[in-house]
């Protein structure tokens, strides 16, 4: 028990070694700005549009060709237009824009609207590339964030259309944060100029002439080994006392965003708050939860209730496979409470669920001792640890100078939240319907699921 205990304060003490070391960007508290709502988001991104000066570079999932990606691809043309020297640029994921979303009826894909609007805004260009993370969409894609404005970095985990801007009646909540600085915004770019527009396998959308995936293949991989390899490049000067980010961007299982997220769990003092939609961490993640629970940590998650997540299909809407991923998600998290119902009992360990009509939820994020604060896209899933190229800031600030707008953002999280007290709570597989429980029961044996959750 002793030799635990010391090798449990070892790793803490290197951990807290590691988050020491990283260089850091200087930050003034008074030049990040906390947003808390999808429509406040909108707002601001279009506002930072059509205001700016130099440049506009949006990366970003997808930019989806509803009535929300209309109204920010119209304000980037019309912001074109009025200032014809104004850098403009669009990057999305590859392979997610060639295909329509799943359960659609239509052939009609976001490159093919993309195109459309080329023609229809003639002489007033508006590039978006596609970026292709691996030769299949299925095995990773581009999940990149942040919004580079003139000296403005817009990061926020949502993608461009209805839901992420509540464009309509229903809206996907996440996390907007505004920061101004001319040093991060500069990283980013540098890192999507050199990473993205040197690469044979990158190439515009908005032409209909473009490649087939077949013929990007070779470059495709090249691409790939390439991201691996490269990462964000500043001058880190801030000392550890100071207000400071540390961006940080990583692709495969060792890479340093990976290595921070383990580190910033196992080197907390006291406690550790955490937001994903998807509850389906990688082993690693789960180790360094449970073992700081057992030091006595407190731990706090933040998850979206199965009907709150994207792919949860109501009892009147047709059964489709991918229905069943927020089943297995929920068969994750009973089983996780099951193995740990004596840190619920005894307070150290709690756990919400988000739920607010048939809203969807997509937040991400962690806070440790309200010291270290990460934004990220990052769903904190195997998926994401392995697959995806995915990015984060990490911001330091030991002086406690953004308390405020902290606990503000996590009590708007926590609103339409309901806690677990007992793993009983969430239902079983004998609960669910009918055509869910079969097809887990016909999947299970043969480890179909566990294959899914690591994909999706």
């Amino acid at each position: 028990m002793f030799s635990n205990f010391k090798s449990s304060k070892h790793q803490q003490y290197l951990a807290q070694l590691y988050l020491a070391q990283l260089p850091k960007i200087i930050q003034r508290a008074a030049d990040i700005q906390t947003l808390y709502s999808p429509t406040a988001f909108r707002n601001a991104l279009l506002n930072a549009i059509s205001g700016a000066k130099h440049r506009i570079y949006l990366v970003a999932l997808y930019l989806e060709q509803d009535q929300g990606g209309q109204v920010i691809l119209d304000a980037l043309y019309q912001a074109r237009q009025i200032n014809p020297h104004l850098e403009v640029a669009v990057l999305v994921d590859w392979h997610r824009a060639q295909r329509s979303r799943i359960g659609s009826n239509t052939n009609y894909t976001n490159a093919d609207w993309y195109c459309h609007m080329a023609k229809l805004y003639q002489g007033v260009e508006v590039p978006v590339y596609g970026v292709p993370v691996n030769t299949r969409e299925a095995l990773g894609v581009l999940h990149l964030k942040g919004f580079i404005i003139d000296d403005n970095v817009i990061y926020s985990g949502a993608s461009l259309n209805n839901v992420y801007l509540h464009q309509k009646d229903k809206y996907r909540y996440d996390r907007y944060q505004i920061i101004r600085n001319p040093l991060l915004a500069e990283s980013l770019l540098s890192y999507i100029q050199n990473q993205f527009f040197t690469a044979q396998a990158v190439n515009r959308l908005d032409d209909s002439i473009h490649p087939k995936r077949f013929q990007i293949k070779h470059y495709t991989k090249l691409f790939r080994q390439s991201l691996r390899e490269a990462g964000y490049r500043y001058e880190g000067k801030a000392a550890l006392n100071e207000l400071a980010i540390t961006p940080l961007v990583g692709l495969g299982k060792n890479n340093i965003l990976n290595n921070t997220i383990h580190n910033l769990i196992c080197a907390a003092n006291t406690s550790i708050r955490l937001c994903t939609p998807y509850f389906n961490m990688p082993a690693r993640l789960v180790r360094d939860l449970v073992s700081q629970l057992r030091q006595g940590k407190q731990v706090e998650v933040i998850i979206g209730d199965k009907t709150a997540n994207d792919f949860y299909l109501p009892a009147d809407q047709p059964f489709q496979i991918i229905g069943v991923l927020p089943y297995l998600y929920e068969i994750n998290l009973r089983n996780f409470l099951n193995r740990l119902q004596c840190y619920i009992d005894n307070g150290q360990l709690m756990v919400r669920l988000w739920k607010k009509g048939e809203n969807s939820y997509h937040v991400k994020g962690m806070w440790v001792d309200d010291e270290w604060l990460l934004l990220t896209g990052n769903n904190f899933n195997p998926r994401s640890w392995r697959l995806d190229l995915e990015n984060a800031l990490l911001i330091h600030d030991p002086q406690h100078q953004l308390y405020d707008q902290r606990e503000q953002e996590l009590a708007f999280i926590r609103t339409d939240t309901q806690v677990v007290f007992h793993f009983t709570e969430l239902q079983s597989i004998a609960d669910y319907p009918v055509k869910v429980r079969k097809l887990i029961r016909r999947l299970r044996p043969i480890l179909i699921d566990r294959l899914i959750s690591q994909i999706l």
